[in-house]
């Protein structure tokens, strides 16, 4: 599969932690959000939260840890989600992927606004809590992203390391560049708008079961 022209990247959110998002404006990285105490509910795996934190530093930019960085994945149905989807006893949450919101954005659009910015980034070829992955900072090297593997829906049993890449923005991720978001059901469209506010900044809402497992393949 070739590049996409336009590619979109993703990170999931539980919806009762999207509140706090709008009211700061942003998304903070795991650094930060321990730093202040963000209240909402944590969806990761801790082991690798703090390896992120402590051991793991971008090849690129060597004095920041993968941890500093907010992650974003290339596509929706992500591994990460499944593990949350088939309630892995590998992670503390276990109240399924129902009420994980989706936040997608535009790759080139973020890539310019860190630039102008002075905000570093980096893009990984595999999982970046992994202690082999590989990082690029220039976009004409996206093609060397395993694309096959980051939009393959039926992935069980194929090696996981390339739909595990991921996109990785200095400290914080604007608001404001947040395009869509996608939730599970019609049950949580309301709990999302009401965590935007009545101003600001409002992304469209959208019922998306397909970036769900157990949904449309």
């Amino acid at each position: 599969m070739p590049t996409p022209a336009n590619p979109k990247i993703y990170h999931i959110v539980h919806v009762d932690r999207l509140a706090s998002i709008v009211a700061s404006r942003m998304l903070l990285c795991d650094a930060a959000i321990a730093a202040q105490a963000v209240p909402g509910t944590t969806i990761g795996m801790n082991t690798i939260k703090q390896r992120r934190l402590r051991e793991l530093r971008l090849q690129n930019h060597p004095d920041l840890h993968v941890g500093d960085c907010t992650p974003f994945y290339f596509c929706s149905r992500s591994v990460m989600l499944y593990l949350i989807y088939a309630r892995s006893h590998d992670l503390a949450y276990q109240g399924g992927q129902e009420p994980i919101v989706h936040l997608e954005a535009d790759l080139r659009a973020t890539v310019a606004w860190a630039e102008a910015n002075n905000r570093r980034w980096a893009f990984t070829l595999s999982n970046a809590g992994a202690y082999y992955f590989e990082d690029r900072v220039n976009l004409n090297q996206l093609d060397e992203i395993n694309w096959n593997s980051v939009q393959t829906r039926q992935w069980a049993g194929a090696p996981k390391e390339g739909k595990q890449a991921e996109f990785l923005l200095e400290h914080s991720f604007p608001w404001h560049l947040v395009e869509r978001v996608g939730v599970f059901s019609n049950a949580y469209v309301q709990p999302v708008s009401d965590a935007m506010g009545p101003g600001g900044h409002r992304p469209p809402i959208e019922i998306r079961r397909d970036w769900y497992y157990g949904g449309a393949a």
